[in-house]
């Protein structure tokens, strides 16, 4: 696995979820990940159809403080 692998791109996002980055970034500071336990928000993400490679991705991204 890259060491960087949370460093994605809007089309990488969009054709491995359905969404960009925008949507999961707000899911996410919505569901207030940053006071959740990091597999709490991965669940969260894959109870609305995120594979678990990419809720992993977007949680470490969105916990490393990578908003845009």
């Amino acid at each position: 696995m890259r060491e960087d692998y949370w460093i994605v791109t809007n089309e990488e996002v969009l054709e491995k979820t359905g969404q960009k980055l925008a949507h999961w970034t707000k899911i996410l500071a919505d569901f207030d990940a940053d006071s959740k336990k990091s597999n709490d928000c991965v669940a969260h993400l894959q109870e609305q159809g995120v594979p678990r490679y990419w809720a992993r991705t977007l949680v470490t991204r969105f916990s490393k403080g990578i908003r845009d």
